[in-house]
């Protein structure tokens, strides 16, 4: 049952949890896909659950739940990014493995990974594997793309088809030197 965000200037921190639990895979998994770092991935989810729950007054019902906070992902992801080229930091995932056991959101993710296609997804540029991921895991028709991303149906509609064949190049790419 998806939550809808009825009354939100008076919903308490406590009636928000129910929103990130219901989310919070989706925002998480879209963020390590777009960092490629599990701590970074971590700290951004936090950051957009956080910047919602400050910002529930804006929400004005025009787009899903899910589509307002990815959309609050990507721009703290591009927040990020901004500062990070700033002060010439860059965050990788070199740090050594852990011998705890995964989260949830890990095992999904390792799982996917296992899959030809996402890697070769994941290969793409940025705003070709957004969008990609967007389509295909989430389902987001060409409105809600659109809408995340902040640019038009036709420019989602063209991206999407960039992208797919960006993809089935790097594809057959992948397949020929296998």
């Amino acid at each position: 049952m998806a939550h809808e965000l009825k009354d939100v200037v008076a919903m308490s921190a406590e009636a928000f949890v129910p929103v990130m639990e219901q989310y919070g895979e989706d925002v998480w998994n879209y963020l390590y896909m777009l960092t490629r770092s599990r701590e970074l991935a971590d700290d951004l989810a936090q950051e957009t659950f956080i910047r919602a729950y400050r910002h529930l007054h804006s929400y004005r019902g025009e787009a899903a739940v899910k589509t307002w906070l990815l959309r609050i992902a990507r721009n703290r992801w591009y927040s990020y990014r901004r500062l990070a080229f700033v002060r010439r930091v860059t965050l990788t995932d070199r740090l050594p493995e852990t011998n705890a056991s995964d989260s949830a959101e890990e095992e999904f993710l390792r799982a996917e990974l296992t899959s030809e296609v996402w890697r070769t997804v994941l290969e793409l540029p940025v705003k070709y594997r957004e969008i990609l991921m967007l389509r295909a895991h989430y389902e987001m028709s060409m409105e809600e793309l659109a809408e995340a991303l902040g640019i038009t149906v036709s420019a989602a509609k063209s991206r999407l088809q960039r992208a797919r064949r960006k993809a089935a190049e790097l594809w057959g790419e992948e397949r020929s030197e296998a």
